[in-house]
């Protein structure tokens, strides 16, 4: 009887959830997209189409949707208060939707195509310098730190090997290549790369995983992550959000901006090794970017140091 009224609810839900819930599952099953993107998807679909739902009637199909509907609920977004980058989420997780609805032949053409997307004010993250980054790295392991041999590993890895936060936290024991000199990760998708294990990172890693081993055998425990939190709670894995907290508290007792976080050494990594002459492609590779357009970021975080060079050497800039 239960299920029989599980079946009914399913059956009274609008045309419009079913669909957003059909392209949830796909997102899952086909694609092996993360958890957090799933969510982030199913935060936006479903409040678009609740809205739709309330403003056209529960009966609207998607081939009933036009651009003049999404544009309306942009407008609603603006009077709720939203930034524009959070309309532009809006939109663009939209857009994705009807994509996937025009590959299923739901729908003959998208409507979100032609709805523009909010222009974004321009403005370049500020990435730390080379020497504030040395400095900042090789004092991670002071009296700064909760746990010094590890919060060193921390700095190591995010800016010596430019991995994403999600990535470090997963790295378990077994993906430290040591012969090979290399660090199995897991990136968006679950898509896996190998990254270099620098002579730096390595030391440090060794440091560290002797204490690793004393702490785990004087609590009984055992686990395959790499990254511990102090009191072993859980499985023991360090969490992202503590990764968080432990880069913002050592970069601002080194004199970093308040608004580092993990990403900005990855930011930092791939500027750096551009700024050096790196390769871009080998630099996608290294970040594990599916798009060489999204390296090509980096440039953008360059273009300050290339005007500098060129107003101090060229003889027609002075």
């Amino acid at each position: 009887m239960s299920s029989a009224r599980t079946a009914t609810r399913a059956v009274r839900k609008p045309a419009l959830v079913r669909r957003v819930d059909d392209f949830l599952s796909m997102l899952v099953h086909e694609r092996n997209a993360s958890p957090h993107t799933v969510r982030a998807y199913a935060r936006e679909l479903h409040d678009f189409a609740r809205y739709s739902v309330e403003k056209f009637g529960r009966q609207l199909a998607v081939d009933g949707i036009e651009h003049q509907h999404i544009r309306a609920y942009l407008g609603e977004l603006y009077l709720r208060g939203l930034s524009k980058a959070s309309v532009a989420r809006a939109l663009a997780a939209i857009r994705s939707w009807f994509k996937w609805l025009a590959r299923q032949g739901l729908v003959e053409q998208s409507p979100a195509a032609l709805v523009a997307t909010p222009k974004l004010p321009k403005h370049l993250p500020r990435v730390p310098t080379i020497e504030e980054m040395n400095r900042v790295v090789e004092s991670a392991a002071d009296d700064v730190a909760a746990w010094p041999e590890r919060d060193r590993v921390i700095f190591e890895l995010l800016y010596g090997c430019g991995i994403r936060n999600a990535e470090l936290v997963g790295i378990d024991l077994g993906d430290i290549h040591w012969a090979n000199e290399a660090i199995l990760v897991r990136g968006k998708g679950r898509k896996e790369r190998y990254v270099p294990l620098g002579d730096a990172a390595a030391q440090a890693l060794r440091a560290y995983l002797l204490l690793r081993q004393e702490k785990l055998s004087g609590a009984g425990k055992s686990t395959p992550a790499l990254l511990l939190n102090l009191r072993l709670r859980g499985d023991g894995r360090l969490t992202t959000r503590s990764v968080g907290r432990i880069v913002k508290h050592i970069a601002l007792a080194h004199g970093l901006p308040a608004d580092v976080h993990p990403h900005t050494l990855r930011h930092a990594f791939g500027t750096h090794m551009l700024e050096e002459g790196a390769d871009l492609r080998a630099i996608q590779e290294l970040l594990g970017h599916e798009r060489l357009s999204t390296t090509q970021r980096y440039t953008q975080l360059t273009v300050g140091h290339v005007a500098e060079v060129y107003d101090r050497t060229h003889p027609r800039a002075k």
